[in-house]
């Protein structure tokens, strides 16, 4: 029988795409964190406190509309349960209670400037009674995009493209996304206090550091400004006098503090997605070698060395013998 080594790829693909799916991944950990934590008998009873669910990636509006089903299921229907997420164009779900808008990635537009305000402003009056639950999946850092003080949208923009086309990687992005935002690193998180925070994340970065997803918008950030000012500098990117001042300024750095009342629990990582592809592969009769998921580089040159180590399985059996798949992941 002819095997069409693009089919069989793709169904891998389809594989590790639904190993992350919201809906197969998210359900066990709300048993686990919601129950487990108790957090049900602080938010079902009416009387007890609100329900904000808030979130940003490309897998937002999905992981909300699996909350939202869910919360119905399982506690008080008539519970104070609202929130807002937003997503890539085209990634949008119809959900009941949580509104869904939609905003551009990987470089953030007005729409992303939007919802991250109106995430501070939903979580800015809230109570130790209340309950923030944060969805977070690749794309968050972009979709959730709101200037610091003096810094404009097109600041950020101008920088972002400029650190895409750089080749630098994902942590270094990342820290000088957090020190220009007045969101990230922490800052909603912060904002959120007293309430109680958990927050559930897709891990798309090597190493599923939580600092890094969606540029820790719900963790401590152990970043400086003075780091962020050394990565543009690195990279020879041009900043505008504002941007420069506010690096240089003590209110940039983000906050060190860690919360008590917040959870951060990873649901799905890329290294899950890679098993189940290679698990698949095997029970297709095809030996699997995952070469890693934190792979992380310029695209071409990781495409060339990829080429490369296929060419010694051809020629050499090394590291594998051909038939077989080689599967990896991560950030370029």
């Amino acid at each position: 029988m002819a095997v069409d080594p693009q089919e069989i790829l793709t169904g891998l693909f389809h594989v590790a795409v639904a190993a992350a799916d919201p809906k197969k991944a998210l359900p066990g950990f709300l048993d686990k964190v919601l129950k487990d934590q108790s957090v049900n008998n602080q938010s079902t009873n009416k009387s007890n406190g609100k329900v904000i669910v808030i979130g940003a990636g490309k897998a937002a509006a999905a992981m909300a509309a699996t909350f939202e089903n869910y919360w119905e299921e399982n506690f008080v229907k008539e519970s104070h349960l609202s929130g807002l997420v937003v997503t890539a164009y085209g990634h949008g779900v119809p959900c009941h209670r949580i509104e869904v808008i939609e905003a551009a990635h990987p470089v953030p537009d007005g729409n992303s400037q939007i919802a991250a305000q109106r995430f501070l402003n939903l979580v800015s009056d809230l109570n130790k009674n209340d309950l923030v639950i944060c969805l977070l999946s690749g794309g968050g850092s972009s979709l959730l995009a709101l200037p610091a003080q003096g810094i404009t949208l097109a600041d950020k923009q101008q920088i972002n493209q400029a650190l895409l086309k750089s080749g630098a990687d994902i942590y270094e992005m990342n820290c000088v996304r957090k020190h220009l935002s007045a969101i990230k690193g922490g800052r909603l998180a912060a904002a959120c206090a007293p309430a109680k925070l958990v927050t559930f994340a897709i891990s798309d970065v090597p190493g599923d550091d939580p600092a890094v997803i969606a540029s820790g918008t719900t963790v401590v950030d152990l970043t400086t400004s003075e780091q962020a000012l050394a990565i543009l500098k690195k990279y020879q990117i041009t900043i505008s006098d504002r941007v420069s001042q506010w690096l240089e300024s003590p209110k940039s750095e983000t906050p060190k503090e860690s919360y008590e009342s917040s959870i951060f629990q990873i649901i799905a990582t890329a290294q899950k997605s890679l098993e189940a592809a290679a698990a698949q592969a095997e029970e297709m009769g095809l030996k699997a070698l995952i070469l890693g998921d934190d792979i992380t580089g310029e695209s071409r040159q990781l495409a060339q060395s990829h080429a490369e180590l296929i060419t010694q399985v051809l020629e050499q059996g090394q590291p594998i013998k051909a038939p077989c798949v080689l599967l990896s992941g991560g950030e370029t």
